[in-house]
């Protein structure tokens, strides 16, 4: 199943009949999905579906093994390439429950991952391009410009990363991550879990900021409370490792209405013929 409208000759990201287990346990069995530039999808789906399997997966976590099928960005299968190369290469995952490193502030954090970010995208600019370098004065304005677009203060890059952040903070933090290295594609697993009405809006303000042309966007959530301030242009429905529904947002409109319930039963229709 795919959201790509059918402009682009070769999809900017593409899943194809993704399998992948853990510890013998399969939980994706067969995911499809294509996420062109521009365009901002929603996976939702009941608890154990897989969604958060297949953040992880995308990002290469090495607990889970893929059996079958294909990932590919920009034409290119990305499953042989290693989690930090993902990153470099314009993939990007905010985590939903962020890692806490004490003893590393934010600041230096950022400032290490932009760098890697930056020279790996120079590296691959060097027969057409030129590095882009940015001084410590240039990162520090640069870290305050999107701090300031998620209303975070100042004293906020000299805190250790996500240690004693709230809820909020802590997925502040991870938006501020994605803007700081602007992706090509990023898959935001249940950025809105833990998060109450205000921390909702801004979060979700921050990621509408970053939305545009050359971004491609993966919201997973269980909720249509983030999609009604992040408009989806597509939503997919997963259940039992595999998406077997896609549409517009009306499909998350029926889902707060309907519950998962209907889509159970066409779905178990659907398997058993």
């Amino acid at each position: 199943m795919s959201g790509s409208n059918g402009a682009v000759d070769t999809p900017m990201f593409e899943i194809e009949n993704l399998h992948a287990e853990i510890d013998g346990n399969e939980i994706l069995k067969g995911v499809n999905l294509v996420v062109n530039e521009g365009e901002i999808h929603a996976l939702m789906g009941p608890n154990g579906s897989g969604k958060s399997t297949l953040a992880y997966v995308i990002a290469g976590d090495p607990r889970y093994e893929v059996t079958e099928g294909s990932i590919r960005f920009r034409g290119e299968d990305i499953l042989e390439w290693t989690p930090d190369e993902r990153a470099r290469k314009g993939l990007f995952l905010a985590f939903q429950y962020p890692t806490v490193i004490p003893g590393v502030s934010m600041a230096n954090f950022l400032r290490m991952a932009v760098t890697n970010v930056r020279n790996a995208r120079a590296e691959e600019a060097a027969n057409g391009g030129e590095a882009q370098k940015m001084t410590p004065r240039e990162f520090r304005r640069l870290m305050r410009e999107k701090m300031a677009l998620l209303k975070m203060d100042d004293a906020f890059a000299t805190r250790y990363l996500n240690e004693g952040f709230s809820g909020g903070e802590k997925k502040r933090a991870e938006i501020l991550q994605m803007a700081l290295l602007e992706p090509k594609m990023a898959v935001l697993d249940e950025t809105d879990s833990g998060l109450d009405i205000d921390a909702l809006k801004v979060v979700s303000e921050g990621v509408n900021n970053l939305s545009g042309p050359d971004v491609g966007m993966l919201l997973i959530t269980h909720y249509q409370r983030l999609l009604n301030f992040i408009k989806p242009d597509f939503v997919h429905i997963m259940m039992e490792g595999r998406i077997v529904e896609s549409g517009g947002p009306e499909l998350a409109h029926e889902l707060e209405a309907k519950g998962y319930e209907g889509l159970r039963a066409r779905f178990a229709e659907s398997s058993a013929s």
